[in-house]
């Protein structure tokens, strides 16, 4: 299999290649797959990468329900496009029951549970939008506090479990106090989501069909990974679309295996600047297959672990046609991308251009590009100073030209949330 290939044309489904300049951000969720959320800044740097929409634009399109942020694949939360709301709620409406399941464990019996899903139906049938504390507040006795050993099992209350569960059978939505998708402050409101009107099995089918639109060619335990099918189930989704191995077990859609037969990648560099979690990296989770040989080698600042063992990007990522170049952070405080680049990749002019592009979409529209809900300017603080101690390489400063660096090396900062929660 030729990887600079295979890499190029992960990148042009991804839409990374400029075939999406301009697209509504629900034309691009379509188009290149679900964009993962952790209260973080991947949703806008997704759309801002593919479509080069302001984040008042993605916010628009929140208010409007063109897209929309809901429990989907793994029961985990994706911003999804209206298109795509029952397919998600339903390949994902599952996973709650884990959490019901730990609240048996706790002495709290399903009919309880159920009751007090009841109740919160009844008191947001007013139709304002309340926070989980005032949720909490008109319910009174009806959310029951598990104590210590709740708060040992993650469930303090039993208002949360009752929440997923009618989040994910569509009864309810999360409503962002503010309007945006990088902070987890939420109010709950009632919704009737749209249904699909497939069976589960079909339904499963039709993901597949999705994510091999996606992303292909990638293996059957990709899909799972994404999926979290049993094997059984993966196989049984995949059965019908008449997959293409096309080398390395790696399976294609037959309606897009002429088209990836004949791509031609790209000979200039072409940079992205992306989130962690960027569809591109996280759909297949396959660090991996976008290093080089010779970068896979190189040592984790502060870590014992290499570029090429690990699973997940602890910083943003840079990437040329699909390769893994390099990686970046903010400074909230200095204004400023930090980057490092792999031994193999040169800071050109394109590059700079698209560093520029980005530091000034973070400074000027978001205000920070935090990896999950708890990255903070100060947790990020001693990686970043991790980062400007090391082998200098360049520093794009704040408002000043491109031209202009200074030193910069990797920063790694570890997640402290779960990407499957």
């Amino acid at each position: 299999m030729d990887l600079t290939k295979l890499r190029a044309w992960w990148w042009h489904r991804q839409g990374l290649d400029g075939s999406l300049a301009t697209a509504e951000p629900a034309a691009v969720l379509l188009r290149t797959g679900w964009a993962r959320s952790v209260g973080g800044a991947n949703p806008y740097l997704s759309l801002i990468a593919r479509a080069g929409t302001a984040r008042a634009g993605a916010d628009a399109a929140v208010a409007g329900l063109e897209i929309y942020e809901l429990p989907s694949a793994r029961g985990c939360t994706y911003v999804l496009p209206s298109d795509h709301f029952g397919l998600g709620l339903q390949v994902g409406k599952a996973a709650p029951e884990g959490e019901a399941r730990t609240l048996e464990k706790l002495g709290v019996t399903r009919q309880e549970i159920d009751m007090l899903c009841t109740a919160v139906l009844g008191v947001l049938d007013a139709g304002r939008p309340l926070d989980p504390a005032k949720l909490k507040d008109a319910l009174g006795d009806q959310v029951r506090n598990l104590g210590e050993e709740g708060r040992k099992r993650g469930q303090t209350t039993t208002l949360p479990a009752a929440l997923g569960l009618l989040q994910a059978a569509g009864e309810i939505r999360r409503v962002p106090t503010n309007g945006r998708l990088d902070q987890q402050r939420y109010a709950y409101v009632r919704w009737s989501a749209p249904t699909t009107e497939l069976s589960d099995a079909a339904a499963r089918t039709e993901l597949a069909r999705l994510y091999f639109q996606w992303t292909g060619p990638a293996t059957l335990g990709h899909f799972r990974w994404f999926s979290a099918f049993s094997v059984a189930n993966a196989k049984a989704a995949v059965a019908d679309l008449g997959l293409v191995d096309v080398g390395d077990g790696l399976l294609a859609l037959p309606e897009l295996v002429k088209e990836f037969e004949t791509y031609e990648a790209p000979m200039k560099p072409s940079y992205a600047l992306l989130a962690g979690i960027d569809a591109l990296l996280l759909l297949r989770r396959d660090l991996p297959s976008l290093v080089d040989a010779p970068d896979a080698g190189i040592p984790i600042p502060g870590e014992n672990q290499r570029i090429g063992n690990i699973a997940d990007l602890p910083d943003h990522a840079i990437v040329d046609r699909g390769r893994l170049v390099g990686l970046w952070q903010y400074d909230v405080e200095g204004g400023e991308l930090v980057w490092w680049l792999f031994s193999g990749a040169k800071p050109d002019k394109s590059l700079r251009e698209a560093i520029q592009r980005t530091q000034a979409f973070v400074r000027d529209d978001i205000g920070d590009a935090r990896s999950f809900s708890l990255d903070s300017p100060k947790s990020r603080a001693p990686r970043l100073e991790a980062l400007r101690s090391g082998r200098p390489l360049a520093r794009l400063h704040g408002a000043s030209s491109v031209e202009h660096s200074l030193s910069c090396i990797l920063c790694f900062v570890p997640f402290t949330t779960s990407l499957t929660g």
